[in-house]
C-alpha cells in the first residue's frame, strides 16, 4: 500500500536543526566512552544485574487506541475489528495484535490517558519530557534523564540511543531528543535503518600508527587550548571527538550480522523488525535508554487499512522482543513502554480515518518495576472519555523513572543549579508499580 501523507503539519517534516544535532550525536556526542563489555551477551551479564534500563517504543503519528489496546467492537466508534483474548484472563486487545496478545502477561495497559493535546510536536515533547510544553523552554528528553540517572561513570557505550528510519523515509517523526541543561553526554545517538553508525571505521589509507600520532597531536593542541580558554562548547566538542574515536573500536555492538541466522529470520526483514533485534542487542549490552521509533500512524484517511499495514509490521517483532527479554532474564531489569504523542478520535471521519485525539487513549508498560498483567483506568463504552483513573504525560514520566529506581522527587544538580527530575506537580501511577 502506498504510504499516506499524514496531516501535512510542519511537525512531519524532518527539521534541519534536528538532523544536524543527530548527525553530531551519531558522530560522537553520545558515542562510546571506555572499555566495552562486548562480544557475547554473557560477558555483559554481571553488569546487567546491577543496572536498570528503559526501552521505549514510540509509535509516531498517533496510533489508534481503538485498533490496539482499548478496542470497542460493536459500537458506533469501534470500527471493523474484533477484540481478542490475551494471555491475561479477562483482558482483550485488538485482533491486529495476535502475537502481542500472547505476551500481555508481561505487560500492563494504561487506558486512561487524558493529555488534552492534539498537536504532534507538542505531544512528542510532553510525552517525552513529562512536562507541558512552554514556548521558549527546553527540557531534557526521557532518554537524557534516564541516562543521567542510571549511566555509570565508566560505562563504555552511549546512555541514550535512538533507533529510527533515515530522515525522509518516513517523514512523520517529530524530533525531540534534547539533553537540554543535562549536557551533551546525555544527548541521543541516532542509529539509522538498523545499521552501525557511519564513519566508525578508520580510512583504509590511514595506518594505525599514523592515526595514533594524529590523535596524540590533536590531544596536545586540545589540552593547550583548554588550559587557556576552556568553555562549555570546547568541552562538548572534545567529548564528542573522544566518544567518536572510542566507538571505532566497538562498532560490533551495532552489527546485526553477529546475531544468529535464526534470530534474524524470526525478527524478519522489515525495518522495524531489524530495529527491534538491534534494540535487544543494545539492551543486552546494558545501554540505559533505547528508543525505537515506528512511524506513519497519522491515519486521517483509511485508518483501518493503514493500521492493518502498520501493526502488521509492529506486532510480531515487538512480541519477539518482549518474549526474548523475558526468556533471557533481562525483562526484570528492563522497563518496556509503548507510547505515542496522542491517540485517535473515536469518531470515524468521512474518509474512513481517525483524527488527532488526546482526551482518552492508552499506553502500555511492562518489565522492571511494573505490575504485570494489570489494566489501569478505563474509558466509557464507545471510548470518548475516561471514566476511571485519569492520568497524563507527567504521571507516565514519573512512573517510568520510579519503576527503574529513580527518585523522581529528587533534583539534578547541574553547575550548582537545582533542576527537578520530573514535574513536581505530578506523580507516579502507584498501583502500577510492583
Amino acid at each position: 500500500m502506498r504510504r499516506h501523507q499524514a496531516c501535512g503539519t510542519a511537525d512531519h517534516a524532518f527539521h534541519r536543526r534536528a538532523f544536524l544535532r543527530n548527525s553530531l550525536a551519531g558522530g560522537g556526542a553520545a558515542l562510546g566512552m571506555g572499555h566495552l563489555l562486548c562480544g557475547v551477551p554473557a560477558i555483559a551479564a554481571p553488569f546487567q544485574a546491577r543496572q536498570k534500563r528503559v526501552l521505549n517504543v514510540f509509535l509516531h503519528g498517533g496510533v489508534s487506541q481503538l485498533e490496539t489496546w482499548d478496542p470497542k467492537p460493536n459500537t458506533d466508534t469501534g470500527g471493523p475489528f474484533r477484540a481478542i483474548p490475551t494471555s491475561v484472563p479477562g483482558t482483550h486487545i485488538c485482533e491486529l495484535l495476535p502475537h502481542t496478545a500472547k505476551q500481555m502477561h508481561h505487560l500492563s495497559i494504561i487506558r486512561s490517558l487524558d493529555t488534552k493535546n492534539s498537536d504532534h510536536g507538542r505531544g512528542v515533547v510532553e510525552m517525552t519530557t513529562g512536562h507541558k510544553r512552554i514556548v521558549g523552554s527546553n527540557l531534557p528528553h526521557l532518554g537524557a534523564v534516564t541516562a543521567k540517572a542510571l549511566l555509570p561513570d565508566d560505562f563504555p557505550l552511549p546512555g541514550h540511543i535512538l533507533v529510527r528510519s533515515s530522515p525522509g523515509k518516513r517523514n512523520v517523526e517529530s524530533e525531540h531528543h534534547d539533553a537540554a541543561y543535562l549536557g551533551p553526554r546525555f544527548t541521543n545517538m541516532a542509529i539509522f535503518d538498523g545499521k552501525p553508525p557511519n564513519s566508525i571505521a578508520r580510512p583504509e589509507g590511514l595506518s594505525e600508527q599514523a592515526d595514533l600520532r594524529r590523535n596524540g597531536l590533536r590531544q596536545r593542541f586540545n589540552d593547550r587550548f583548554a588550559g587557556r580558554r576552556r568553555t562549555a562548547d570546547s568541552e562538548a566538542y572534545g567529548f564528542s571527538f573522544d566518544q567518536a574515536r572510542d566507538l571505532m573500536e566497538r562498532g560490533e555492538v551495532f552489527d546485526l550480522t553477529r546475531e544468529s541466522a535464526a534470530d534474524q529470520e524470526r525478527y524478519g526483514t522489515s525495518e522495524f523488525g531489524k530495529h527491534c533485534l538491534l534494540a535487544r542487542r543494545l539492551i543486552e549490552h546494558g545501554v540505559p535508554y533505547v528508543q525505537v521509533n515506528h512511524a506513519d500512524y497519522d491515519t486521517h484517511h483509511e485508518n483501518f487499512n493503514f493500521h492493518i499495514e502498520q501493526l502488521g509490521e509492529f506486532d510480531q517483532p515487538f512480541a519477539n522482543l518482549v518474549a526474548d527479554l523475558a526468556d533471557r532474564g533481562l525483562l526484570e531489569d528492563t522497563l518496556i513502554c509503548v507510547m505515542s504523542e496522542f491517540g485517535r478520535t473515536p469518531k470515524i471521519n468521512k474518509t474512513y480515518g481517525r483524527d488527532h485525539w488526546g482526551k482518552a487513549w492508552s499506553v502500555v508498560m511492562g518489565g522492571a518495576g511494573i505490575q504485570p498483567g494489570a489494566v489501569i483506568g478505563s474509558t466509557n463504552d464507545n471510548g470518548t472519555e475516561v471514566v476511571d483513573r485519569v492520568v497524563d504525560h507527567g504521571d507516565v514520566f514519573h512512573t517510568i523513572l520510579q519503576a527503574v529506581g529513580v527518585d523522581t522527587r529528587d533534583n539534578f544538580d547541574v553547575g550548582g543549579r537545582s533542576f527537578p527530575i520530573a514535574d513536581p506537580a505530578k506523580g507516579p501511577i502507584s498501583e502500577l508499580l510492583a
